[in-house]
């Protein structure tokens, strides 16, 4: 397995930081095509409560998302010898009309020091002409387009409102790779969700690596991403009213870590770790608490990630 961090650094010959960016879009299982309300999880701005407001221009909100991260750059040089990634994160960033979310797409790669695009989205919400368009721009620049699965378990789907099947996903996979192998594709997975157990969660780890090593269309080595998280409850969601009324107790902190070290395991050379962990808004979560200790909580993972590394080497 790969870190994140050093796949970035294979591939642009630098620090490269990711841009969290709005394209404006809504989802499926929000605006009544599929559902109403979104995940059960999802905050009112749904995973995008870091990214730029979604009424400033494109080039605006890169240029106000390049302060933020200005300076970790500095402090780890004396040129700023970073690159970005524009990241179109909050909702379903493919979800929409077709030539108005392309030409945001260009927008964010005409920026300066911009060496790729990272598209949040739904595998039910991968229209014909927008992949078409991102398997031409990745013959030339760096796309990685991030599915979010959560989970295989179809009856955790149903609960959590998420509107598509299992089915959707492999298509998703099936009809990306066979676009352009080029394409970077990151599957996100949620740990904890709600009457889910340890068996579970490992059989979601299982299905996406599975899925992306046998739906390979050229080389079974291509590098795919995983990005695994635990729930947390935010304010203001329909999770939280299930905490609130106690149907629904979140993960511990050694259950998560006891969770994450056991997929870990199971991870192949090729897959490269994007997250093991989400970085909730204090403002809104409500639990669990552990995570508000970020320090704490990243001293960890690298505990674990030095663990899995000696593991695979003895």
């Amino acid at each position: 397995m790969l870190t994140l961090s050093a796949y970035y650094q294979n591939i642009f010959n630098a620090k490269t930081y990711k841009l969290a960016i709005d394209a404006g879009c809504t989802c499926p299982n929000r605006d009544g095509t599929k559902a109403f309300g979104g995940c059960i999880f999802c905050s009112e701005n749904g995973s995008g409560d870091f990214a730029q407001c979604r009424t400033l221009p494109v080039a605006e909100q890169i240029k106000k998302a390049k302060l933020l991260v200005e300076d970790k750059i500095k402090g780890r040089s004396r040129t700023r010898t970073g690159k970005y990634i524009a990241y179109f994160q909050n909702f379903t960033s493919t979800y929409g009309d077709s030539a108005f979310l392309i030409k945001k797409y260009h927008e964010a790669l005409n920026a300066p020091d911009v060496v790729g695009l990272a598209i949040a989205t739904r595998p039910d919400c991968l229209k014909d002409d927008i992949l078409t368009e991102l398997a031409c721009l990745a013959e030339t620049t760096f796309i990685q387009l991030e599915l979010g699965l959560q989970t295989c378990s179809e009856n955790s789907g149903n609960f959590i409102n998420r509107c598509f099947s299992n089915e959707d996903y492999i298509n998703a996979v099936k009809r990306i790779q066979n676009a352009n192998s080029k394409i970077h594709i990151v599957t996100h997975l949620i740990f904890g969700l709600p009457n889910e157990n340890e068996k579970d969660m490992l059989e979601s780890v299982n299905f996406v690596l599975n899925v992306n090593s046998t739906s390979a269309a050229t080389d079974s080595e291509t590098p795919f991403g995983i990005k695994i998280t635990c729930l947390y409850v935010l304010k203001n969601t329909k999770l939280a009213f299930l905490y609130t009324q106690g149907l629904y107790t979140p993960l511990t902190e050694e259950k998560y870590f006891s969770l994450l070290q056991k997929a870990l395991l199971l991870l192949p050379e090729n897959c490269v770790l994007h997250r093991l962990t989400g970085d909730p808004p204090k403002k809104l979560l409500l639990a669990p608490d552990w995570p508000k200790d970020k320090k704490h909580v990243l001293n960890k993972l690298n505990q674990l990630l030095s663990y899995i590394q000696v593991f695979h080497l003895s």
